[in-house]
């Protein structure tokens, strides 16, 4: 069964005006708005650019916030290149540093990344969002330590960070301290109560501690909130798999085939349940899909041979 992956490099910096970014909303606010879609930021931004009005600091943050919004698009030249732009046009702007380093994380660019979340620190060493990104490419490279340093100091800095939290606990959780990584897990559901992949990574913690029932009561709230997502019911029909609660293991494999065919391993989940059922010819059919969306999985292999499937 596989985990949840961990969560992401934070998205970079915006400079955010409180400006609705609505069809009414000129194009030079929806640059700055908070809510501005990708490509509205990116006409909004591109706008004051070409009027050739705005200098300095101004323009350097129409060039860091389309960057930006290139960055999510993954267009990753435009997005090098408009930030570059804005740190010539203003040397001491922490934030298209940051975003930059984004651009070079993404790329998997990892020194630079680092280099570039260090002069943003330097510049502005109360930029929460630059310890939590660095802190990510720390744990990219398999420097847990200086990872949770990162995470701990953007999340003094900023204490309702839930992004650092919840990066924080993944690094808990790759080093093994499951009850750190369940506090900070428990600190983003806390602070933003619909946060899907914290209750994932909340039940796999409790999964490692075979603390079963908490596992399953976070997986259920991952189907009350998103019961269009396969990962809560692939992942609870797991736990009840555990407890031998077959039945009910199957039901949740069924919906989260539905909702996500191409995963081979509730495939093969599916099928474990139904040979221990005794549905063979069931149990053969859901292990043969398996190995037809994954060749390489030699359990299932050996399974089929056991069971003399044709």
């Amino acid at each position: 069964m596989s985990l949840a992956s961990a969560r992401m490099a934070a998205l970079a910096g915006l400079l955010l005006a409180a400006v609705a970014a609505t069809a009414r909303a000129a194009p030079e606010d929806v640059c700055q708005a908070a809510k501005a879609s990708h490509d509205d930021r990116i006409a909004g931004c591109s706008a004051i650019i070409e009027a050739g009005r705005s200098k300095g600091h101004d323009l350097a943050i129409a060039y860091c916030n389309r960057g930006h919004a290139f960055t999510e698009k993954r267009d990753f030249e435009r997005a090098l290149a408009d930030l570059e732009q804005a740190i010539q046009i203003d040397p001491k702007y922490a934030c298209a540093y940051s975003n930059r380093g984004r651009v070079r994380a993404l790329q998997r660019d990892l020194e630079r990344a680092i280099a570039d979340y260090d002069q943003a620190i330097k510049l502005d060493a109360k930029f929460a969002l630059a310890f939590n990104n660095r802190g990510d490419a720390w744990r990219q490279k398999g420097d847990l330590e200086r990872a949770i340093a990162d995470f701990s100091e953007a999340i003094r800095i900023d204490p309702k960070s839930a992004l650092a939290y919840g990066n924080r606990g993944f690094a808990w959780s790759t080093k093994g301290n499951l009850d750190r990584a369940i506090a900070d897990y428990s600190q983003v559901i806390r602070l933003t109560p619909d946060d899907l992949l914290a209750y994932i990574n909340r039940g796999n913690a409790w999964r490692a501690k075979e603390e079963l029932e908490r596992a399953a009561a976070d997986y259920g709230e991952v189907i009350r909130l998103a019961p269009g997502d396969a990962r809560g019911w692939r992942n609870r029909g797991l736990i009840r798999l555990f407890k031998n609660e077959l039945a009910g293991g199957i039901a949740d494999y069924d919906q989260a085939i539905k909702l996500e065919p191409s995963d081979a391993y509730s495939w093969n989940n599916r099928g474990q349940a139904k040979m221990r059922k005794g549905d063979r010819e069931g149990a053969i059919a859901d292990f043969k899909k398996a190995l037809e969306l994954r060749p390489d999985l030699r359990q299932v292999q050996e399974i089929l041979r056991e069971l003399g499937a044709p």
